[in-house]
């Protein structure tokens, strides 16, 4: 039997904060009670945005909570390098399949005429959906474009079947890839590699069997399963574990410094009250004692998570940081 394989994917744009542990830690529970290995993979594909004392910090952070990997950027691995930044020869050998079987082709938008398109709400976090503007050029409309200067991005031509799976904590899951967006970037017209095909090789090629993530990203998961059929990897299990929000309702990100793992440790509160918290959060831990992760494994279950997203009162705040 295939020995389940978990990951943590902190890309380092910010510090991490208490919803990046949430997300973190239930990954980490999920993989080690079914005596599972964890590999850590820094997701710094894009270097305008990635920086390394931000990728350090997280290692630090993450192991401040308590948590450890098998592999990763550290530590080495079968599958090194563990940072994406230096996976391109990869990415570039995957995209070069995808183009040889017909299933990708140019787009010359600009971000301008993108941004117009984008006359709805967008549907997640990677962009709006696009209508395929590119998509049926001719060669001579191509070169001309070319010819006037424009820089090219690669989409992927989706497939219009739809994708079905089983999450573990939302249930039943169909999607279409046009109710995701439609034809998605797998290259930016930068030369940088796109995020969808970035962490679907690396989940493939990593042999990653259970995806533990934010409700957030549920909107990727067919865009990477479809991914990962076209080239032939196998495809994880996958399990959306709903956000938490402030006070106002809002997701926590990087603007909540106050929560960020690094000002909770320059406070001196303790990593195993934010773990126990965590855990109660999660169902494993009732009286919301202070743990340690390794503390929730026997009664850690992926069915005990709440599908519906987390609100963090001011009591929690206060059990967090008195």
């Amino acid at each position: 039997m295939l020995r389940c394989c978990g990951r943590l994917a902190p890309s380092p744009t910010g510090l991490l904060h208490l919803g990046n542990a949430w997300a973190f830690l239930l990954a980490w529970l999920a993989a080690r009670a079914q005596g599972g290995r964890v590999l850590l993979r820094l997701e710094d594909i894009d270097p305008q945005r990635s920086q390394p004392d931000l990728a350090a910090a997280a290692l630090e952070d993450l192991r401040w909570l308590g948590l450890d990997w098998d592999a990763g950027p550290d530590v080495g691995g079968p599958h090194a390098p563990y940072a994406q930044s230096g996976r391109g020869t990869l990415y570039e050998a995957a995209l070069a399949r995808l183009e040889a079987a017909g299933l990708t082709y140019p787009c010359f938008c600009t971000r301008k005429e993108l941004r117009q398109m984008a006359a709805a709400p967008h549907v997640d976090d990677r962009g709006a959906p696009y209508p395929g503007t590119c998509r049926g050029l001719s060669e001579t409309q191509r070169q001309a474009l070319l010819a006037q200067g424009r820089h090219a991005a690669v989409r992927l031509r989706c497939p219009e079947d739809p994708i079905d799976f089983v999450d573990a904590v939302q249930g039943p899951q169909r999607f279409t890839l046009a109710a995701c967006g439609g034809d998605f970037a797998l290259r930016r017209s930068d030369g940088v590699v796109a995020y969808q095909l970035a962490v679907a090789v690396d989940d493939g090629l990593m042999g990653v069997t259970q995806v533990v993530r934010g409700r957030d990203i549920l909107p990727s998961t067919p865009r990477q399963i479809a991914l990962l059929r076209l080239l032939g990897m196998p495809v994880p299990a996958y399990a959306h574990v709903p956000l938490l929000l402030d006070a106002a309702g809002e997701r926590l990100a990087k603007r909540h410094h106050s929560l960020a793992l690094r000002e909770l440790r320059e406070r001196g509160v303790d990593a195993r009250r934010v773990v126990g918290l965590l855990g109660r959060l999660a169902g494993c831990n009732p009286s919301g004692a202070a743990l340690r992760p390794q503390d929730l494994l026997t009664k850690f279950s992926l069915a005990t998570v709440p599908r519906a997203d987390i609100r963090l009162d001011a009591a929690c705040l206060r059990a967090l940081i008195s």
